[in-house]
């Protein structure tokens, strides 16, 4: 059969992509909302906006939710922080922590924009009191204890003394501790030792002192799993954009995906049977077939990883794709079908098609990762 070329120019957006992300921030409402049902009205929401809020776009999500309520915020460094003041007026009793263990040269930055800086050892303390000291300046700080993530935080043993440091520093004001669960959807064993150990530090703290301390350990998985880690104040993350913990175990929760990946289809031609499609010929029709190309690869974030694993949705329908997924396109096989033309909407995750759990698992992945991955060629738009 000869390809044909489907024209359908009203359907073509405007803009420089056919890429694009929606993003609802309706469903952003919703989902704090699920989150706050869960933890109560004294329990503090940090807002998780690192990576750019997991790709949704820190300003309009920050903004969303300071308009809730929220006045907590997560990022990842301080120059995410330092972006994302730049970029939005954060409210007066707005605040931002930045994860990121810090290095020497970049404390001075933590001062000048007003942001909570984490501790985790004595050395960075000792520092952070110097230069706040010399700067005439008082420097919001919060501890991270390494229960068992392995990752950053000073362990339970040593943050007694380094509270103590903390403590005889005058240019230093503790306002909060906190931990990292390695495994937060599986509340027994392992996670149950890490709150012990966390709650450890902090009641010896608080009964030495005489203070009370935010504390804080629950991520997404925990405020579902644990509720007695939900304390505080509690991190949602990937609960908080409408995706579950756990791809494979959706949780009762009902959240809402808060962006939809989707793009344009550009080409339809008829094949017959035998045609490959794509790099290194991993599909072939096994039957005279139509094949649709759409206008989004790897390079746009749809994993290359997907290729002839995962289905896509148009016009409502679910069709296979096929073939290697390429740096800009991705082929769909519509089979006998011939409703779908050159300017169609092509949903690759999202509210009207596959949820971004149900394509990380088919690519072998989390759905953290293929939010994050949508880049930033792909329009976001607010819906």
């Amino acid at each position: 059969m000869s390809a044909s070329h489907e024209q359908n120019s009203a359907a073509a957006p405007n803009g420089p992509n056919l890429s694009e992300a929606l993003i609802s921030l309706g469903n952003l409402r919703h989902n704090l909302a699920c989150i706050r049902a869960i933890t109560g009205p004294q329990c503090r929401v940090m807002g998780i906006v690192k990576a750019n809020a997991y790709g949704h776009g820190a300003t309009q999500v920050t903004a969303t939710l300071e308009a809730e309520g929220v006045r907590d915020f997560g990022v990842a460094n301080i120059y995410e922080a330092i972006e994302l003041l730049q970029e939005h007026r954060m409210l007066p009793d707005s605040r931002i922590l930045a994860f990121a263990s810090p290095l020497a040269g970049h404390i001075d930055l933590y001062l000048q924009h007003g942001v909570e800086m984490t501790v985790c050892d004595h050395e960075t303390a000792r520092a952070a009191e110097s230069i706040a000291a010399a700067s005439g300046g008082r420097l919001r700080v919060q501890l991270k204890v390494d229960t068992g993530m392995g990752r950053l935080g000073v362990t339970p043993e040593e943050a007694a003394e380094l509270l103590e440091l903390i403590e005889a520093c005058p240019n230093l004001e503790l306002t909060g501790i906190y931990t990292h669960f390695a495994e937060s959807d599986k509340p027994e064993e392992f996670t149950a030792r890490q709150l012990e150990r966390f709650l450890h530090v902090t009641g010896a703290y608080e009964h030495r002192t005489g203070k009370t301390v935010t504390k804080h350990a629950a991520n997404s998985g925990a405020i579902i799993s644990m509720p007695d880690a939900r304390l505080d104040m509690v991190r949602p993350g990937i609960l908080l954009y409408g995706c579950h913990p756990v791809d494979a175990a959706p949780s009762t929760v009902p959240v809402r995906p808060v962006m939809q990946f989707q793009s344009r289809v550009i080409f339809v031609k008829e094949v017959p049977t035998g045609t490959a499609i794509s790099y290194n010929r991993t599909w072939s029709a096994p039957e005279a077939t139509r094949i649709a190309t759409i206008s989004a690869g790897y390079a746009d974030g749809f994993h290359r990883a997907l290729s002839n694993r995962t289905r896509v949705s148009i016009g409502g329908k679910s069709f296979p794709q096929v073939g290697t997924v390429t740096m800009d396109q991705t082929m769909v096989n519509l089979g006998s079908d011939d409703s779908v033309k050159v300017g169609d909407t092509a949903v690759l995750f999202g509210w009207n098609g596959p949820t971004a759990g149900e394509q990380a698992l088919a690519a072998g992945t989390i759905s953290y990762e293929l939010l994050c991955s949508v880049s930033r060629r792909v329009r976001r738009i607010v819906v």
